[in-house]
């Protein structure tokens, strides 16, 4: 035996079995549906619903659809975050298409300005529901995060960013049932706190970056 079969014989005698790699997309549905099912849960806990919110579901199609369009928007997104984690897994066309649902359901509000989905209401109105969208994301972050780091994320930065978005978005997204309907009031204090946790999942991201330095490439 030469020297070099007898290099790879004691390097292949050290390795050992490894478990194969978890099912991404459903890693990131299961997410998903664990972190939509808490923040119900949650936001039932500190308040009801607004009035009729759920009739409406059934009685106005743009209300619907303005809904449907969030759920759809959030679910792609959730997979676009752990797919990011994944070498490869991620493909451009897959982000544009969430980038594109993303700002489908959110110019609904915008063109809400001029022809609201639903008539404008303080009715079912929540004090602190700005508050509530980051405490309820927080949780959803923190478990998003903790199994995209025991994937391979090569940007964990990018790949936080897009785990803290498709969270605050689920509390945000709720707030249309739970609080009261009005597109100034949503941009400002449901969707609005939901994007920053963005930031805030950068923040996790780069703190854990300092302290374990080389892991990925930011």
């Amino acid at each position: 035996m030469n020297k070099h079969e007898t290099l790879i014989s004691s390097l292949s005698s050290k390795l050992e079995p490894v478990s194969p790699p978890p099912n991404i997309n459903r890693l990131a549905l299961a997410w998903f549906a664990l972190s939509a099912i808490y923040v119900v849960a949650v936001t039932h806990l500190f308040g009801p619903i607004r009035p009729g919110a759920l009739t409406q579901l059934s009685t106005e199609p743009r209300f619907l659809l303005e809904t449907m369009l969030g759920v759809a928007a959030i679910l792609w997104f959730s997979l676009l975050a752990f797919r990011s984690a994944v070498p490869a897994a991620l493909t451009r066309q897959f982000a544009v298409a969430g980038l594109v649902l993303m700002t489908l359901w959110l110019a609904q509000y915008v063109i809400g300005f001029v022809s609201p989905a639903l008539e404008p209401s303080k009715l079912g109105k929540r004090n602190y529901c700005y508050f509530e969208t980051i405490i309820y994301a927080l949780p959803a972050i923190l478990a998003g995060l903790f199994y995209v780091r025991r994937l391979y994320p090569l940007r964990p930065v990018r790949t936080a960013m897009s785990v803290s978005l498709a969270a605050g978005m689920l509390p945000a997204l709720y707030m249309q049932l739970a609080c009261m309907y009005e597109p100034a009031h949503i941009l400002a204090f449901h969707i609005l706190p939901g994007l920053l946790m963005v930031g805030v999942g950068a923040g996790i991201a780069a703190w854990w970056l300092l302290r374990h330095p080389g892991f990925g490439k930011g």
